[in-house]
């Protein structure tokens, strides 16, 4: 079931996604660490009502933030769409220990049923260079890459930014 986080779910979820990290690393993805992502962005998501979490008996087993917010780093692409009604993803991620069971896949298609229900023109979204797993998750879905942006405090290598057209 995918639903919109509550604050009780906030420890959870910070587990989850500092158990994404330590894996990550161990394949050499550099992508998380302790700036980011932290648990008070994750306490901004909830009170904002943009994280869902994908629950699986009573365990939170992927999360996932849909905004409309267009954050400064993304001012300077050139994006598909105008600047105007556009969804963003951000912080999707699901427990390492179930990796491969298509969890990743159904929040994707949660936010682009929950895009194209909201008319919203399209789907925008980062990915870090280093993670070509992911990399290869967007294309298959559909997703134009486009520029690299940077996040200092994460990496030194860039972030590929994609869209999709709803």
């Amino acid at each position: 079931m995918i639903r919109k986080a509550t604050p009780s779910d906030l420890n959870q979820i910070h587990r989850l996604t500092q158990a994404c990290a330590s894996a990550m690393i161990k394949q050499g993805i550099y992508q998380w660490n302790e700036h980011y992502p932290t648990k008070s962005r994750f306490q901004k998501d909830i009170e904002l009502q943009e994280l869902y979490v994908l629950e699986i008996d009573l365990t939170i087993q992927g999360i996932i933030v849909l905004t409309s917010i267009m954050d400064d780093e993304y001012i300077p692409v050139q994006w598909l769409t105008k600047n105007e009604n556009n969804l963003y993803i951000h912080r999707l991620a699901v427990h390492p220990d179930v990796w491969g069971k298509g969890y990743a896949q159904q929040l994707m298609t949660y936010a682009e049923t929950f895009a194209k229900n909201n008319k919203y023109q399209s789907i925008r979204l980062d990915t870090f260079s280093q993670n070509k797993r992911n990399q290869q998750f967007y294309k298959t879905r559909g997703y134009k890459k486009l520029s690299d942006i940077y996040f200092p405090k994460q990496s030194q290598h860039p972030f590929y930014c994609y869209e999709l057209i709803v």
